[in-house]
Order: C-alpha cells, then structure tokens, then sequence
C-alpha cells in the first residue's frame, strides 16, 4: 500500500488580549464556545484536518497570548509560519489599533523569506456583542486598512454565534497553502504498537 501523505500548515493568530483568539480556534476546530477562558499563557495550538482538491492538510493554529510580558516567546512561535491571522474586537478601538504592532512584530519575529507578500488574514471578531449597537470600528475603516497593507482577506466574525468563522479558515487555510513553505508529513498505512497509543493521545476530534 503505498503512503498517505499529508502537509501540516502552520497558522499563527496574534491580536491583543480578550479579542477572542482562544475562542475563535475553538469554534472552528471543536465547534464548541465557552465564556470561561482563561489568559492563554504562551502559546497553545489545535489541528484540524482540511481537504483541498483531493489532498488533506493537517491545519496546526498557534493562539499566542496578547499579553505583553509573553511577546518575547515570539520567535521560537512563529518561525515557519505559513499564514498569520490578526485578530482585534470591532468594539475596542485600541484593539484596531495595535494591528499594525502585530502585524510588524511578526515580520520582525517570523522573518518570512518574502515579507511583501506574505499572507495575512484579518478578523474582526465580536460582531454580536450588543447586537452590534457597541462597535467602534466600522467595517469601511477595516477595510481601508487591509487595503492599504496590500488587500488583506477581510472577515468580521463572530466565535460565540459561530458567524463567518468557518469561511474565515477556510480562507486561512488556502492563502497558507499559496505560501508554499509546506512540510510534508507521511504517514505509514501501518503503525506499530510503541506508537500507537502515543498517537491516540494526540491525535485531534474534529
């Protein structure tokens, strides 16, 4: 039997803290929303399995903390990133602001090989809150910033309500593909039983 093979894909969500990052990967790969997450302390990161003309890539979503003391865990995080996702909070107008912080620390950070044309996505998370009657950013100023930075892929999301986030991924995980720093992974049709449980423990319900 010949090999599967599968392409991991390495996403890095930067935004500040309480932007909904941790919430936003939840609800795409676990399809799940709570209000009881905590600070996230470094990084964490989840996978999910994406099928694209007939290949399957293995999505791996770093959701880094927004908090400042931690920035300095950067380099090791987003070094081998094939897309970075910026996320800010449509009723925080700080939040909009500090795009462009994250956006240049993690070309400082990441050092893509071609930083011009990197592939960024940005999410305007929150668009539920108060049934929209709180937001402070509107959807034309988000734009005019994507815009500017090269016509960044534009979203405005919502994790609790479940709102575009799929369609946000789905847009992630393409414009990482076009980056075209893929690493192959391939998978034996049989495993022995050593690793087999080790597998298990990490392998990811989607």
């Amino acid at each position: 039997m010949p090999s599967r093979r599968r392409t991991l894909l390495k996403v890095i969500i930067l935004g500040d803290s309480g932007v909904g990052k941790t919430s936003l990967m939840n609800q795409y790969v676990n399809r799940k929303f709570s209000n009881q997450y905590k600070a996230t302390i470094g990084a964490d990161f989840l996978t999910k399995e994406v099928q694209f003309e007939d290949r399957l890539f293995t999505l791996q979503i770093w959701d880094t903390a927004g908090q400042e003391r931690f920035q300095s865990l950067g380099v090791a995080f987003y070094r081998g990133a094939d897309c970075c996702v910026l996320v800010y909070d449509v009723n925080s107008m700080k939040s909009f602001d500090n795009l462009n912080n994250w956006r240049e620390e993690f070309l400082i950070q990441a050092s893509p090989s071609d930083p011009e044309n990197f592939p960024f996505v940005v999410l305007g998370n929150k668009v539920d809150v108060d049934g929209g009657n709180s937001r402070v950013v509107s959807e034309k100023k988000a734009r005019a910033w994507c815009a500017s930075k090269g016509n960044i892929p534009y979203f405005e999301t919502s994790a609790k309500e479940g709102i575009n986030v799929e369609e946000a991924f789905q847009c992630i995980a393409k414009n990482a593909l076009k980056s075209g720093e893929e690493e192959e992974i391939y998978l034996p049709d049989t495993i022995d039983v050593a690793s087999s449980s080790q597998q298990r423990s990490t392998g990811c319900e989607c």
